[in-house]
């Protein structure tokens, strides 16, 4: 590959999809092609000073940081999650992306739970999270509901000029349509509240699936989709309806990628012109080497690449084969 002095991308043009280990001082990272299909190199003249190239959208994602100020469980180190997303908001902020969202799961709680000690570790989780000099966004996840409500999760964070009682809403920036799901509901349509359910009992119930309907068919420009629990499957992790809703997505046409936490190793997939990235988790494993997040770029060719840091995974997401 090639190493362009001016910004701190390094392309391998390797074929495999290892996790990236990066140094903190100069967070090297490095893109991953998908299997068969080539990357052309980047070229150092596409990039500002700034480490931005022209026409794009930009923004940084987290997910599962679980912070609470608890003992290690397994792998889980969820006091370290609070100097792991400050390392986080400072490269985003140094990288002047567009806005950061986090994926879900973004705190957690003692046990036995103690409600106002859970809300105080929201509070001071999300207190770093708006270090970031720009927009900010929340998806919901399980554990955010896990001995709180959603109401009371949503009025103790910023979703950037949404109202606080949404926990679905959608956004656009930099000429693309961005959309966040929660599936946070039981099969009955109830919604999560106080650890009132089963995590593998996730649903995207009826009213937001037809507020998604409506909003996918009055979507300018490419959409990029935001939500905890997976959809590109079925089993313990997926939404139960995930089928219905990507249906939905593929039916718009408009529908580029799906980004996801929830499952903490990560994984990816390509379905019906749709890619679906799930981002490894910032919980897992102690110390800053064992961090996770990532900018994405969305070119004007639809293109999007995926920059990983530490643990994150770089990949590129080339744009779908249009069927004529």
């Amino acid at each position: 590959g090639t190493k362009c002095h001016n910004h701190d991308f390094y392309s391998t043009g390797q074929g495999n999809h290892n996790w990236v280990v990066t140094r903190r001082a100069f967070l090297k990272t490095s893109v991953a092609t998908l299997a068969g299909l080539a990357v052309a190199p980047l070229s150092c003249t596409q990039w500002t000073t700034s480490g931005r190239r022209q026409g794009t959208a930009r923004f940084g994602i987290v997910t599962d940081s679980h912070y609470a100020d608890s003992d290690t469980v397994g792998s889980r180190y969820y006091r370290h999650s609070l100097d792991k997303m400050n390392e986080c908001v400072e490269l985003m902020n140094e990288k002047k992306v567009n806005f950061l969202i986090e994926l879900g799961d973004f705190k957690d709680q003692d046990n036995p739970p103690i409600e106002q000690k859970t809300i105080t570790y929201l509070r001071t989780v999300e207190k770093v999270f708006q270090k970031f000099n720009g927009s900010t966004y929340h998806v919901l996840g399980n554990h955010d509901i896990d001995s709180i409500s959603k109401d009371q999760f949503l009025i103790n964070v910023e979703n950037t000029k949404i109202d606080r009682e949404k926990s679905y809403y959608s956004f656009d920036s930099n000429g693309v349509h961005f959309v966040i799901l929660d599936a946070n509901y039981k099969s009955d349509g109830t919604e999560y509240n106080h650890g009132n359910f089963d995590w593998t009992d996730a649903n995207i119930p009826p009213a937001e699936i037809n507020w998604l309907r409506r909003d996918l068919a009055a979507a300018r420009g490419p959409v990029i989709v935001f939500i905890h629990q997976l959809l590109d499957g079925t089993g313990s992790v997926y939404v139960n309806n995930a089928a219905a809703i990507r249906q939905i997505l593929e039916k718009s046409s408009k529908v580029r990628a799906v980004f996801q936490g929830h499952h903490h190793e990560g994984n990816y997939s390509y379905i019906e012109g749709i890619h679906y990235y799930t981002l490894k988790a910032m919980v897992e494993g102690p110390g800053d080497e064992n961090n996770s997040y990532a900018i994405v770029e969305i070119l004007p060719d639809q293109s999007i690449t995926v920059t990983g840091y530490r643990k994150a995974v770089s990949k590129q997401l080339d744009p779908a084969i249009v069927k004529v």
